[in-house]
C-alpha cells in the first residue's frame, strides 16, 4: 500500500464514536446473534473489538509488547464482563492516541506484524468502521459514520484489497453510484444489504 508516512494525522474520533454509540445500543438478549462475520456471534465481535482497541492504541503509542504482538485469530475472543463500561473507554483511548503526529510516523508493529505508522492508522480506523458496522446490522440499528472515515477507508480497502483483518474476504462488487458505506462494506467483502435472516 503506497501511504506517505507523513501524512497528516487522521481523527478517528468521530468513527469510535459511532461504533461505541452502536455498542451501548446492543441489548442482552442479541449477544448469541449472528453477524456478517461467519464464525462471529455478537460478543465475538465485541471481544474482537476490546482487544483491537487496546492493540492499534498500543501500536500508536508504540508500546510494543504482547498486546502488539499476537495475531488476530490468536487472541482469545472472551468478552469481559464490564465490556459495556471498558469499550468505549478503550474507543476514546485509541482516538486519542492516533491524534499524535508521532503515531503516524515511523515504523510500528500490530497483529505481529511491522508496518509503516500511516498504514496502522489506517488500519485501525477501518477495523473500527467495519466492526461498528457489523454490530449495527448485526442487531438492527442505523449506522453513520462520518464521511472523512469512509473515506479514508474506501480509499485504503481500494489499494490494498482485503487482508487487513483476518475476518475479511474477497469484495463483494457495488455499483459505482452506490452510497460510499456500501461500497466501502463491498469492499471489506459483505454484503451491503446483509441481515440476520440472510
Amino acid at each position: 500500500m503506497d501511504t506517505d508516512r507523513t501524512q497528516e494525522p487522521l481523527d478517528l474520533g468521530a468513527v469510535c464514536q459511532e461504533t461505541a454509540r452502536v455498542a451501548g445500543g446492543i441489548t442482552d438478549e442479541q449477544m448469541h446473534g449472528p453477524t456478517p462475520c461467519p464464525a462471529y456471534a455478537v460478543r465475538e465481535v465485541l471481544a474482537h473489538l476490546m482487544g483491537l482497541t487496546v492493540a492499534f492504541r498500543d501500536a500508536a503509542r508504540k508500546e510494543l509488547g504482547a498486546t502488539t504482538d499476537t495475531p488476530p485469530g490468536d487472541a482469545p475472543l472472551v468478552l469481559a464482563e464490564d465490556w459495556r463500561e471498558a469499550l468505549p473507554r478503550r474507543l476514546d483511548a485509541l482516538a486519542a492516541a492516533w491524534r499524535s503526529p508521532a503515531a503516524w510516523d515511523g515504523e510500528t508493529r500490530v497483529g505481529g506484524v511491522e508496518l509503516p505508522g500511516a498504514v496502522a492508522g489506517l488500519v485501525a480506523l477501518n477495523e473500527v468502521l467495519i466492526h461498528g458496522w457489523d454490530l449495527a446490522r448485526s442487531t438492527g440499528q442505523p449506522y453513520a459514520p462520518a464521511e472523512a472515515g469512509l473515506r479514508a477507508s474506501y480509499g485504503m480497502l481500494s489499494q490494498a484489497g482485503p487482508g487487513s483483518s483476518d475476518v475479511f474476504g474477497p469484495p463483494v462488487a457495488t455499483a459505482a453510484d452506490a452510497p460510499l458505506l456500501d461500497r466501502v462494506i463491498g469492499l471489506s467483502g459483505r454484503l451491503p444489504d446483509w441481515s440476520p435472516a440472510v
